[in-house]
């Protein structure tokens, strides 16, 4: 039950660092270096908690799904603030 919470969390964290970062990607064109950093930005962090989690490899999907799902969130709210690019 512990290491369902901690994935749950680890997720769910992964989700709540990405929204800023696809909110401030937003702001800049597709695939240029701003893009790029704001994309990836966080990834080391979310390897470095799924390790410290005792969590291996094949954990990185959901991890990953859930970044993914940060970056889109934030996109939209950027999107809906300012309105389409």
């Amino acid at each position: 039950m512990y290491s369902l919470l901690t994935l749950i969390g680890l997720i769910l964290l992964a989700l709540a660092v990405n929204v800023p970062f696809g909110y401030l990607r937003q702001s800049y064109e597709k695939f240029t270096f701003g893009w790029y950093f704001y994309v990836h930005i966080s990834i080391p962090l979310i390897i470095y908690l799924r390790i410290k989690s005792g969590f291996s490899w094949k954990f990185i999907p959901l991890t990953l799904g859930g970044a993914v799902a940060g970056q889109i969130i934030g996109g939209f709210l950027h999107r809906k603030r300012y309105g389409r690019r």
